[in-house]
């Protein structure tokens, strides 16, 4: 799907850095870091991932179970995510593992009966039943995973359903004669007891590349159901591929203009993967070969430092305060330095709302900020630029790939929105400790500072045995070193017998010192 801003493609870029604990992965629109993911070489209960889970306690009060899949807390499974086949999935689940089912396919399966929607969870588990489940949320705060018995496996083009025969297609492909087309060619290739749903970027695809994708997904369904047998409980079954790999099957697309990445294992297994899925765009994958950092060559960290923390300035001089509770994320809106007289207050009023509404849209993807948002904008009183504004903000919405939903200004003029949250939210900390005081808020006395230095003298100088040393120091410090006729660097002299040159630095704190060697080396004590 291609997004549109005014008219205009937005041109995309991914970069991808690369370090031995996993990855961060920037997405960039027009230059601008929109999303940020982080990709952990040991990520364990990502989203989509299926583990054998065990029943460890069923709650009739809350109709749900919470289910040990190896985590330090038990993941919640409630009723309405058993899914309406869980009778199918239990009993192919005993079958296999006792060895009564052979087949790898559901050919020869005989489906059960689909649950009630309105039944209890006590009718259809029991304590210490085997079950296997998908992570539907990752882990967030102090909740452990929150599950679904209702098994799908996402590819590129389409999504695999087991035990359902159902084929349903993506709303946003508006084309009944695609449409129609689509359901005939996945029909035609489809297993047996097998549902598919069709993704919005399977529109205009030929047969081969739905087959090739529709094939893939049930190779994987064949791994799970292989593993099945010998896999321990709380132990998984099947992964999801990695975050790289999701967002790249998620988003790729024409717009995309560019993918970099720093490492050349990441680069060959990025390179490798868009051959399979978009052969025509393998070329667009680049290995950096700079001296300078990815993200510095990108501008992606100073972006990071920018739009991260509690205030996140906006051009014309307003700003965001961004603050975050237990229950939910309140944005206020603020007008900073503009000002306007009391004819165009209204005007400046909207214009610094949609410019913060822009924003917003922006944040809420890049943190993956989830659950309740209420934004507090400026104050307007015509009743046409508050729904104008509302309009705006639901089209800066439109480019979020996460489920959300926009309720209309409130009588106080807040807008709350709802978005769905399936991993934890992005936290990145911008303040920076303290050089002088290492976070501390204290320093060394500075009336000892002269002591200190003259100690690193007595070491260089008589043990060392340096000659023509350099000592660097913050501007006031140098000053105060050279007052007077007989000052401090002329008694050093007298005192060492060699002439000891004194340099400012600006960029030094006030009590921060370096020495360095004839050969302008700095001399590590």
């Amino acid at each position: 799907m291609s997004f549109l801003r005014n008219g205009v493609a937005l041109i995309k870029e991914l970069i991808i850095d690369s370090t031995p604990n996993g990855a961060t992965i920037a997405l960039l629109q027009d230059k601008q870091l929109v999303e940020l993911h982080k990709e952990q070489i040991s990520n364990n209960y990502t989203v989509g991932d299926i583990y054998l889970g065990r029943i460890k306690k069923i709650m009739p009060s809350l109709n749900a179970a919470f289910v040990d899949v190896g985590y330090e807390k038990d993941a919640f499974l409630h009723y309405l995510d058993l899914g309406p086949q869980v009778q199918s999935l239990l009993k192919l689940t005993k079958q296999v593992r006792s060895g009564g089912y052979q087949s790898k396919l559901l050919d020869n399966f005989k489906l059960e009966a689909d649950i009630n929607k309105g039944g209890k969870i006590s009718e259809v588990l029991t304590k210490g039943q085997l079950i296997p489940v998908q992570i539907a949320k990752e882990p967030i705060s102090t909740k452990g995973p929150r599950l679904s018995a209702d098994l799908s496996i996402a590819g590129r083009y389409v999504v695999l359903v087991p035990f359902s025969e159902v084929v349903s297609i993506s709303k946003k492909i508006k084309s009944n004669t695609e449409r129609n087309r689509l359901r005939k060619v996945i029909e035609s290739i489809k297993p047996k007891h097998f549902g598919v749903i069709i993704r919005t970027v399977s529109e205009g695809k030929g047969v081969a590349e739905m087959q090739k994708d529709l094939l893939d997904l049930v190779s994987k369904w064949e791994a799970f159901v292989t593993r099945l047998p010998s896999v321990e409980p709380a132990k998984k079954v099947l992964g999801e591929i990695g975050r790289t790999s999701t967002i790249l099957r998620d988003l790729l697309n024409a717009d995309f203009q560019g993918i970099t990445v720093n490492d050349n294992a990441m680069f060959e297994e990025v390179r490798s993967y868009i051959h399979e899925i978009s052969p025509d765009m393998e070329n667009i994958v680049r290995l950096h070969k700079h001296k300078e950092p990815l993200f510095e060559h990108f501008g992606v960290d100073k972006q990071i430092k920018g739009a991260f923390g509690k205030t996140v300035n906006l051009a014309g001089g307003a700003y965001l305060v961004i603050e975050h509770t237990e229950a939910l994320h309140v944005i206020d809106v603020n007008s900073g330095n503009r000002t306007a007289s009391k004819e165009n207050q209204e005007e400046n009023a909207f214009q610094v709302n949609k410019e913060a509404a822009k924003e917003i849209a922006r944040q809420l993807r890049l943190r993956d900020m989830g659950g309740i948002v209420v934004i507090d904008f400026i104050d307007m009183h015509k009743p046409t630029n508050r729904k104008d504004l509302f309009d705006f903000l639901r089209a800066e919405m439109a480019h979020d790939r996460a489920k959300h939903t926009i309720l209309p200004p409130s009588k106080f003029g807040l807008v709350q929105i709802t978005r769905q949250r399936v991993r934890p939210e992005m936290n990145i900390v911008t303040n920076e400790v303290c050089p002088a005081c290492g976070g501390t808020g204290t320093i060394r006395p500075t009336i000892l500072l002269i002591d200190d230095i003259e100690n690193n003298f007595n070491y260089i100088l008589d043990e060392q045995n340096e000659k023509n040393i350099t000592l660097c120091v913050h501007p006031y410090i140098e000053a105060y070193i050279k007052k007077g006729l007989i000052n401090r660097q002329m008694k050093w002299f007298f005192k060492y017998g060699q002439w000891i040159k004194v340099k400012s630095n600006p960029a030094y704190q006030i009590a921060e010192f370096h020495f360095f060697s004839s050969k302008d080396e700095e001399i590590k004590l």
